[in-house]
C-alpha cells in the first residue's frame, strides 16, 4: 500500500510502512533516536524538580518564593516543556542528518491540510472519550482545567495572555513532537517496528506526558489521531499542525475565561 509524498511532486509515491531515514548512525550500540529520547525525558524531569523547587521551595518550612507576577512563573513552568526538544535537536544534529533531514519539520501545504484535520479528528477523539469516561466513572476525578486557573490568575493581562497562548500552540507542539513523533518514531522505524505499533507507542508517551490520570484514556486517543498525521505524510511538520490544532482551543479558553 502507498501513498502521495505531499512534496508536491506528481508521480512520486511513499509507503505508508514509517521508515528511517538512510545513513541513521548508533550510539553505544542503539540508534541515536533512543539517546535523544532519554536526554529530552532527564532534561525535562530535572528541570521540572527544580522548578518545583524554586517555587514551592527546596526544605520542609521554606515558603514559596515571593513572585511579583504570575505571568514569569506560568513562562518557567513551560521550561521542562522546552527541553523536551533539546535531546532530539541535539541528536540529530550530532548524530543523525540534521534537523530538516531527519524530522521534515518544516510543513507544507499538504502537511497543513492533514494536519488540520488530524487535530481536528484529536479534539473530536478527546471529547468523547472524556464523555464516556465521565459517564462510568462520573465527574468526581474531573476537576475544571488547569486553564481556567491559569487564566484567572493572569487577569486582563493581554501581553501575558497572548505570550501562554502562543506556548500552548506554537512551543508545547514543537517540542513535544520533536520528542514523541521525532526521536521515538525514527528510532522505532530504523528496528522496523511496523508503523501501527509505533502510532500506538508514541500516543502511550504522550498521554504519560500530560501526567494527567483521569485524561489518560483521552489524551492517548489524541495521540493517535496526531500521529497519523505523520503516519500518513511521513512528516513531522504534519504532526505538529495537528498538535497545535488540537491545542487551540484551550488557548482561546485563556481569553474567554479571563
Amino acid at each position: 500500500m502507498s501513498t502521495p509524498t505531499g512534496d508536491g511532486e506528481p508521480g512520486r509515491r511513499e509507503p505508508t510502512e514509517a521508515r528511517a531515514p538512510a545513513g541513521d548512525g548508533l550510539v553505544l550500540g542503539t540508534h541515536w533516536g533512543l539517546l535523544a529520547l532519554f536526554i529530552g525525558l532527564g532534561g525535562y524531569h530535572l528541570a521540572g524538580l527544580l522548578v518545583g523547587l524554586a517555587v514551592t521551595g527546596a526544605e520542609p518550612g521554606v515558603g514559596p518564593l515571593t513572585v511579583p507576577e504570575l505571568g514569569p512563573v506560568l513562562l518557567l513552568a513551560f521550561v521542562p516543556n522546552l527541553l523536551l526538544g533539546v535531546g532530539p535537536l541535539l541528536g540529530s544534529r550530532l548524530w543523525g542528518q540534521g534537523p530538516r533531514s531527519d524530522y521534515a519539520l518544516l510543513p507544507n501545504w499538504r502537511d497543513v491540510q492533514i494536519g488540520v484535520a488530524c487535530g481536528g479528528f484529536a479534539l473530536l477523539a478527546g471529547y468523547l472519550i472524556n464523555l464516556v469516561t465521565i459517564t462510568v466513572y462520573g465527574s468526581d476525578e474531573f476537576t475544571d482545567s488547569p486553564l481556567h486557573g491559569l487564566a484567572e490568575g493572569l487577569g486582563d493581562d493581554l501581553v501575558w495572555l497572548l505570550v501562554f497562548a502562543g506556548a500552548l500552540v506554537i512551543v508545547a507542539p514543537l517540542t513535544e513532537e520533536l520528542l514523541v513523533r521525532g526521536a521515538l518514531w525514527n528510532a522505532l522505524a530504523h528496528y522496523r517496528v511496523p508503523a501501527w505499533a509505533i502510532v500506538v507507542l508514541s500516543a502511550v508517551l504522550f498521554a504519560y506526558l500530560h501526567a494527567e490520570p483521569a485524561r489518560t484514556l483521552a489524551l492517548f486517543g489524541q495521540g493517535v489521531a496526531i500521529g497519523l498525521a505523520r503516519y500518513v505524510t511521513g512528516r513531522l511538520g504534519a504532526s505538529v499542525v495537528a498538535h497545535g490544532t488540537n491545542n487551540l482551543p484551550p488557548a482561546i479558553l485563556l481569553f474567554l475565561v479571563s
